[in-house]
């Protein structure tokens, strides 16, 4: 397989219109992934050294979208909708360098295993010019069925074509094919138009390869391969679905979840094993759990880093650039933003980290805030290793605290704190003995004459 040279062709010119979107169907995302990636992705895996986008609606923003995802995939327009094989020749150019495999995919089918693409083209390789996935389902309703005959595939037929006997058939057409190269655009060029429709259909060339003698097979996967996503409720099964596959991967690779239906993870989560997750925990993209680690209940993290044995949560929010060393501990109710929590630092109750350096063995004291921004720019905070900040303390940057140092507790710090120093950045107290009876004194009857006057109104 790996000397067999692959072009995928994935189709993504829907509209979309169900999905009540300005966004191109197929740049909806399921983990965090545009649907359309997930495809591509897994033709990669499948040994597709070559992609061709075939785009239309939003043709534009899909090519911006392509950067991120297929950076070296080729974008074809299809410019106007004349059916599935039309829209696999306005890759035409690509299809004509030679390949040995073409795979034609959609966009809209995020669950694909690449596994099931790599049965297709081993088809291929074993003769076949046309490999067809089909999946098998007790209510095969709706679904065009795939008809074979001595073990080879003779027509793909849809519902309303069908005889009684063929719609009592369960095994129906995914929609995914792989062609010999040097077969598809001939196969292609012979497809036609006379249907109701005017449209010409890929699945048309299975009939058309099978009157010329060629080899044409069905393969098999599972329904999930097939799922196209048409509406926001599928968008939300696929990603059940992803979901599902991947909470149960995790587990299988030593990871702990206390309640695995209600934790989420995005694309790319890397996570070790012997980390435990608690119930309701999402981790957004460009995630990385070292091992041992432990995130309690009800934590937001993205774009972070937590090195072995951390502690984070419960209700924890770990932003882009939060990036935690060994043992260290991020608890309840606590936002870390672009900042370095250095080994066995503490930042433990309501408090927000932002554009900072915590150093080792530090400990930061309930309410601490960093105040890194301006209204205009932003400014770094250095605390330095073993330094001690008392509760409801609010840093100002651009500000160091030195090694050591203690900031007492309620403080206002607009200066560098220097090595081992305590700083005080408060007002200073003044105790009035008996002011208080004579306060309450003065606003009880402050409140009482306020509610006579409206009275006597």
């Amino acid at each position: 397989m790996s000397q067999r040279s692959c072009l995928s062709i994935v189709l993504a010119a829907g509209e979309g219109t169900r999905m009540k979107s300005s966004l191109p169907k197929v740049l909806h995302q399921i983990a965090g992934l545009p649907m359309v990636a997930h495809v591509v992705k897994a033709a990669e895996l499948a040994g597709s050294g070559d992609q061709a986008l075939v785009i239309g609606h939003g043709a534009e923003e899909m090519r911006k979208a392509a950067t991120k995802f297929a950076p070296d995939a080729e974008t074809f327009v299809q410019d106007k909708r004349l059916g599935t094989a039309h829209a696999v020749l306005a890759a035409r150019e690509a299809i004509a360098r030679g390949y040995d495999d073409v795979l034609v995919m959609f966009g809209d089918t995020p669950l694909i295993d690449p596994g099931a693409l790599t049965v297709a083209r081993l088809k291929l390789a074993e003769g076949a010019s046309v490999a067809v996935i089909g999946f098998r389902t007790p209510n095969p309703t709706g679904y065009g069925r795939l008809i074979e005959k001595g073990g080879r595939l003779v027509a793909i037929r849809e519902e309303k074509d069908c005889s009684e006997e063929e719609k009592n058939i369960t095994f129906c057409n995914g929609g995914l094919m792989a062609i010999d190269g040097s077969k598809a655009l001939g196969l292609l060029d012979a497809v036609g138009n006379a249907n109701a429709k005017g449209e010409y259909y890929l699945t048309d060339i299975v009939e058309i390869a099978t009157g010329e003698g060629l080899e044409v097979v069905a393969t098999e996967a599972s329904f999930e391969n097939a799922l196209g996503i048409n509406n926001r409720a599928e968008l939300a099964q696929a990603e059940g679905i992803w979901q599902a596959r991947r909470r149960h991967e995790v587990m299988l690779s030593g990871v702990t979840l206390i309640s695995p239906e209600t934790v989420f993870f995005s694309h790319d989560t890397e996570i070790g094993a012997d980390t435990l997750v608690e119930p309701n925990v999402w981790f957004g993209p460009g995630v990385k759990i070292a091992t041992g680690a432990k995130i309690h209940a009800f934590s937001h993290i993205e774009g972070a880093t937590i090195a072995s044995n951390c502690d984070v949560g419960p209700f924890a929010r770990l932003r882009p650039g939060a990036d935690l060393k060994q043992k260290a501990k991020v608890g309840n109710f606590c936002e870390v933003k672009q900042a370095v929590v250095e080994e066995g630092a503490k930042v433990n109750h309501l408090t927000y980290i932002g554009d900072a350096r915590v150093g080792a063995g530090a400990n930061i004291g309930a309410g601490t805030i960093t105040c890194n921004y301006d209204g205009y720019s932003k400014f770094f905070t250095d605390i330095g290793e073993g330094a001690f900040v008392g509760s409801n303390s609010s840093l100002v940057a651009p500000i160091t605290i030195g090694k050591g140092g203690y900031i007492a507790s309620g403080s206002v710090i607009t200066e560098d704190v220097p090595e081992d120093a305590l700083a005080f950045g408060r007002a200073r107290q003044k105790t009035i003995p008996g002011k208080g009876k004579e306060l309450r004194e003065r606003f009880a009857s402050a409140a009482a004459k306020k509610k006579a006057a409206a009275t006597d109104h």
